[in-house]
């Protein structure tokens, strides 16, 4: 796809079988210095996330992996993080806008059923586009990321329903917000992974007390729901869980396995996320008045 800075390109990944109703679509957003090939499974080390493609072609479910802007050795996203200088400049919500548009129109996707899913880096860049493009999804899903505590984008004003992964002892985002040591220049200070449930789940309206459910040793479920809205916002903390998606199925290796700390082996991220999506249609929605001094309340 040709784009104001080149060209850009994704993967896109379309169930066999044929169906006479239209397929919702996700989009998979890949972490740093990944890519398109390894978050579905297709270059080394093999993500997690890669399960998307036995649930595209199981529930009907169209998939686009996007690809970052392409540097030496790496590729980047335009997250919005204002205080990380090494960022692209690119205007990756615009490409990513227009991959959706593409695919829904050549696809026959429903438009009513877009999500967005992306892991680290990928993940900052989905709060972003949650942000920016709220209108025309669904609802979204972060996992091992936060929003920026100084960001490039306004704050978000469409509540949407919001899946976000966190570990507990993520060495890179730090799940209490800042900044890790480790990330060097790389990283710029986050909020906190409860800060940043806030915003969404205040967004929405959701201030009650949460459902709280275990659905496995390795994990905390919190969840908010609104009775008359239909949107939700969860939580999902792993106990212990370091900076690797969780996965029974995809194990990572090596030093893959050890250095970004415990990869939680009893939950399968791409199935919870789709459970998560499923149900979700986009709402009717209208700018609202969410400014800063709401933010700061609800933080």
């Amino acid at each position: 796809m040709m784009r104001p800075d080149g060209p850009r390109h994704y993967l896109k990944a379309i169930p066999s079988r044929p169906t006479g109703m239209k397929r919702p679509l996700v989009v998979i957003l890949h972490g740093s210095g990944a890519s398109a090939e390894q978050v579905l499974g297709l270059a080394f080390p093999f993500s997690p996330l890669s399960v998307w493609l036995e649930i595209a072609e199981r529930e009907q479910v169209v998939v686009v992996a996007p690809d970052g802007i392409k540097r030496p050795g790496q590729r980047a996203w335009n997250d919005g993080y204002a205080d990380v200088a090494s960022n692209p400049k690119c205007d990756d919500v615009a490409f990513i806008g227009a991959v959706i548009d593409r695919t829904v129109a050549e696809d026959d996707v429903d438009p009513e059923r877009v999500y967005v899913i992306g892991v680290s880096k990928g993940g900052m860049m989905a709060y972003r586009v949650a942000a920016e493009l709220a209108p025309r999804l669904a609802a979204f899903a972060t996992v091992l990321a936060a929003m920026p505590l100084r960001a490039t984008y306004a704050t978000p004003t469409i509540p949407l329903s919001a899946l976000i992964v966190a570990g507990e002892k993520d060495p890179f985002i730090p799940y209490s917000g800042g900044k890790s040591f480790v990330t060097l220049w790389f990283a710029a200070p986050a909020l906190g992974i409860e800060a940043t449930v806030a915003v969404w789940r205040k967004l929405a309206g959701l201030v009650g007390e949460p459902i709280v459910e275990q659905p496995a040793a390795s994990a905390i479920r919190h969840t908010w729901s609104g009775q008359h809205s239909g949107q939700q916002v969860v939580l999902l903390k792993l106990l212990g869980g370091g900076h690797a998606e969780p996965s029974r199925k995809k194990r990572y290796p090596g030093l893959f396995s050890r250095f970004p700390g415990r990869q939680s082996a009893d939950i399968e991220i791409a199935e919870e996320a789709w459970t998560f999506f499923k149900d979700k249609r986009r709402a009717a929605q209208s700018q609202g008045s969410f400014d800063r001094d709401t933010l700061a309340k609800a933080l």
